[in-house]
């Protein structure tokens, strides 16, 4: 497990487009997901610690953000042949059914999405305005490893920001994860 920190992020980025099966069976575009509010697009897998350590707080955050029609959608691109079947699309499904996500769970195994986005790791968040330019890339919250340590939501945070059309800050601290694992 390699420890890598999201770069800066490129603030005001369009969001790239994409077309990628998902677990419900659907095959999505981003055109699915823009409804004139924001945003969020997480590079998430199955068997990352990082990932696993917040998983229920992702759950979460999924079911608050649906009630106030912001999109959320996850995301796996780790190559499944040369690192871990854990992360391959039959149990990328079973995981999502199991814990209920109530997101989209889309599977990049050409990589080609998580190279447009520029993801680097798992976890690994894009948070998107209303017009689709990047706002926010930082990290979930302010405990990753300790659910009862959290005093902050950030990436949720970021989001109230933008359904209020206000801009986000640019001091935004890193997400950290394992990195990507790649073809």
């Amino acid at each position: 497990m390699a420890l890598t920190f999201t770069p800066f992020p490129d603030l005001g980025n369009k969001c790239p487009d994409f077309t990628l099966p998902a677990v419900d069976g659907k095959t999505y575009s981003l055109k699915d997901f823009s409804n004139g509010q924001p945003l969020v697009v997480m590079f998430i897998c199955n068997h990352c610690p990082y990932v696993q350590a917040i998983e229920d707080r992702l759950i979460q955050l999924g079911h608050d953000l649906k009630k106030q029609n912001v999109n959320v959608v996850a995301i796996c691109a780790n190559d499944e042949e040369s690192h871990n079947r854990e992360d391959s699309f039959e149990n990328l499904q079973k995981r999502a059914q199991e814990k209920g996500y109530p997101f989209v769970y889309l599977h990049d195994k050409s990589q080609t999405a998580a190279h447009a986005f520029g993801a680097v790791c798992t976890p690994d968040y894009f948070v998107y305005d209303k017009d689709l330019k990047l706002a926010y890339r930082g990290r979930l919250d302010d405990s990753w490893k300790d659910a009862a340590k959290v005093t902050k939501r950030e990436l949720f945070d970021a989001v109230q920001t933008l359904l209020k059309n206000d801009k986000v800050s640019e001091e935004q601290t890193a997400s950290m994860g394992c990195s990507i694992k790649w073809v």
